[in-house]
């Protein structure tokens, strides 16, 4: 029992006392993990939209197969990543993995599914409640896009607060496209994996209690703006 005692006091000391290490690699997961859905953000929305609204020759696969990679293992995203960025793969010659990079690219594998088979879920419930407004005005599916993504933005809002809980919980496909290298690649799940497995007990508390509150916050973010979104529409 003193030997947990003591390590929560360790990790209470690392967290108040802003240990170096421990804010380099918060810092990094937040620098990682916000780019990421940004970039899941910008493709997944649009894509959402345009599947809910846009008729065309294969469409019915395409919603299957945004509905089963929401699943995706994040071991499998990481796996393709990394055989993708390996110097015998297609972008080897970029040399990006085991870098910043190849993580934010990862996780938009991982998270864009989600974003845009929510999304087309949201705007097909729309244009089926305005649709028969808009075309009077001579809106056509296509141009309604942009219209019903802005009207929809605190579901979204939500939405993408989702994903980046998603993303900012992740460990398979961000190690074994970054590595877990120190002052590079380490971020707070894999930096908890291994000093958890090392036995250094009071970083790994420390970070995990950061994560969990971190996580409690998204989370709070995302109910406050879907009860927001649920008010708009009564």
């Amino acid at each position: 029992m003193s030997d947990f005692h003591d390590a929560f006091a360790s990790a209470f000391s690392l967290i108040f006392g802003l240990n170096a290490d421990l804010v380099e690699i918060i810092s990094l997961s937040l620098k990682i993990t916000f780019s990421g859905v940004a970039l899941s953000a910008l493709i997944g929305l649009p894509l959402g939209a345009a599947v809910a609204l846009l008729r065309f020759p294969g469409r019915g696969a395409v919603v299957v197969v945004l509905n089963a990679f929401m699943g995706l293992p994040p071991v499998v995203v990481g796996l393709v990543v990394y055989l993708l960025l390996s110097r015998s793969g297609a972008f080897g010659v970029l040399g990006l993995l085991f870098t910043p990079t190849a993580m934010i690219i990862a996780q938009c594998f991982l998270i864009t599914p989600i974003l845009a088979a929510l999304t087309r879920q949201i705007i097909a419930d729309l244009w089926e409640e305005y649709s028969e407004q808009l075309r009077s005005l001579g809106t056509t599916p296509a141009r309604a896009i942009p219209t019903l993504l802005i009207d929809a933005r605190a579901t979204l809002l939500t939405t993408i607060l989702a994903g980046f809980g998603r993303a900012f919980g992740e460990v398979g496909a961000v190690m074994i496209v970054g590595g877990n290298i120190a002052h590079s690649t380490r971020v707070m799940t894999t930096a908890i994996a291994l000093e958890t497995s090392k036995g250094d007990l009071p970083l790994a508390l420390g970070l995990g209690m950061i994560l969990l509150l971190l996580s409690l916050a998204i989370n709070g973010g995302a109910y406050v703006l879907g009860d927001i979104a649920r008010r708009e529409l009564r």
